[in-house]
């Protein structure tokens, strides 16, 4: 007996302090929301929810950023390897150019207080916490610091200026690289990223565009496609009779690493523009961009496979380029089922117009026109066909989309979206790549181009082992001599012809 009431006295006591420790416990986490809880009343953010915030936003940026790395490999498998260290040289210049110049004025005109063209605010990120809401207002719907979001949209910047350079590749001058990189990032992009995303005319329409089909992708595509034209196609690639002759880039397995990593830092570049975690919504784009991916990649396939009698490498791993641009748009606005569809169209139509182009004399070695022209505009046009009313209502930007019973309104202002922003770009795009050609001209000489860039332009191979001679004990001095005298280094001693 003595030892059951020993047993129950303990048990209460340990009761007791249970109930203590459950009471301190509490007082402990009163007293640390007490700020938080202040705040809500107030109206304004806890500083824990603007904390949670803010790492998402920089996690989506560092995304973003990292797919550079993915734009390299991409290129540089889909490359010849003799241009292999310029495309790297490449990447890394312009994407330091649009840092500096976007920070100096592009995101100042992309999103800075001014009219429906342009913003005219926030040179150089010259605000304080007090005033950033007001210069930056068309982003003051997120309550990260102006730095976060200046870091998210630059790298936005620099993928679309990314995107110029996949078409022009093997044959295009350095020089060109930077000049138009200047212009690219200081006018071209923000302008139209003010216009849709910056509280421009097109915003004002009700223009959705989620994550930049248009904004990034479309753009430049556009711009690629003036390029393209002004320098007309590689050496080689065009027989006597007209017909394409294939010149395959030395590694697939490169090229599809390249997908791999683009696709990851998609999980930033969609979910991140929300620009927010504490809602979740950001969990239900990434399924949705998911979605799609997996469906353009299958639908390119097989596309493929029924077009060309084999399932081609670089057709599949292109598709889940074309479906990843083609959800950007409409990543905020549409449901999983729908996700899939967008992105399945996207993969066969991307196979397609590949070969078109390539039969219209368009030189494009990475597909970058198909992927990220065709594939934003169909992207674009898309949001207004699928946006559902509930995530139309969530993010308060347009209508719903036809589908859902929401008429032609929603459709037509995409369509316009995209007419206007072709015609800016093209514009813009041609008075650059243009005038340039006039100047100083664009593109490589015939004898650099079959050197290839590593060499022509920097002085150096990207693979010296390809080149410079191992067992034969040769050192590439005799190759840099005929060069120097304007030999070809696939030549037996005769001259190649000037531009």
């Amino acid at each position: 007996m003595t030892f059951f009431r020993k047993l129950s006295i303990k048990f209460a006591r340990c009761r007791r302090l249970s109930r203590l420790a459950a009471a301190v416990t509490g007082a402990m986490m009163v007293v640390l929301a007490f700020p938080a809880l202040a705040l809500a009343q107030e109206g304004g953010p806890s500083p824990e929810a603007v904390a949670v915030d803010t790492v998402w936003v920089m996690l989506a940026a560092f995304l973003v950023f990292f797919m550079q790395a993915g734009f390299f490999t991409l290129e540089v498998g889909f490359s010849r390897a003799k241009n292999a260290g310029h495309i790297a040289w490449k990447i890394l210049v312009n994407m330091s150019i649009s840092a500096i110049v976007f920070w100096a004025v592009g995101f100042a005109i992309a999103f800075g207080a001014g009219s429906s063209f342009a913003g005219s605010s926030g040179w150089f990120l010259n605000v304080t916490p007090e005033n950033a809401n007001s210069v930056f207002a068309s982003l003051s719907f997120s309550n990260v610091p102006v730095s976060a979001k200046f870091l998210f949209e630059f790298a936005f910047a620099a993928v679309s200026l990314a995107i110029v350079w996949g078409a022009l590749l093997e044959r295009t001058k350095m020089i060109v690289y930077i000049i138009f990189a200047v212009v690219f990032s200081a006018f071209i992009y923000p302008v139209v990223g003010h216009w849709i995303w910056g509280g421009g005319w097109l915003a004002s329409l009700g223009m959705q565009d989620f994550a930049g089909s248009t904004v990034v992708h479309l753009l430049g595509a556009t711009s690629a496609l003036v390029g393209t034209l002004a320098l007309g196609p590689r050496i080689g690639k065009y027989g006597r009779d007209g017909r394409p002759r294939p010149i395959p880039g030395h590694s697939m397995p490169l090229a599809l690493l390249g997908v791999i990593i683009l696709w990851l830092g998609w999980f930033g570049f969609n979910p991140g523009s929300t620009l927010n975690a504490m809602d979740l919504s950001f969990a239900d784009i990434a399924v949705v961009t998911n979605m799609a991916a997996a469906a353009g990649v299958l639908a390119a396939m097989f596309t493929a496979w029924l077009v060309m009698g084999k399932p081609d490498i670089g057709m599949t791993a292109n598709g889940a380029i074309a479906a990843l641009v083609a959800i950007t748009a409409p990543s905020g606005y549409v449901e999983p089922w729908a996700a899939i569809i967008i992105g399945g169209v996207a993969g066969a139509v991307m196979v397609l117009m590949v070969l078109f182009i390539d039969r219209i004399h368009i030189d494009d070695p990475i597909g970058a026109l198909s992927c990220h022209g065709i594939s934003g505009i169909w992207g674009t046009l898309a949001t207004g066909l699928f946006a559902a009313p509930a995530l139309v209502d969530r993010l308060k930007i347009g209508t719903p989309g036809l589908f859902y019973g929401g008429g032609f309104h929603q459709l037509g202002v995409q369509a316009l979206g995209v007419i206007a922003v072709f015609a800016f770009v093209l514009v813009c795009s041609g008075a650059v790549f243009y005038g340039l050609k006039a100047l100083i001209g664009i593109r490589l000489s015939p004898e650099q181009e079959l050197a290839g860039s590593d060499f022509s332009e920097h002085g150096m191979w990207g693979y010296p082992e390809h080149f410079v001679g191992a067992d034969d004990g040769t050192d590439g001095t005799a190759l840099a001599d005929r060069l120097r005298g304007g030999m070809s280094p696939h030549s037996h001693g005769e001259a190649l012809p000037a531009e």
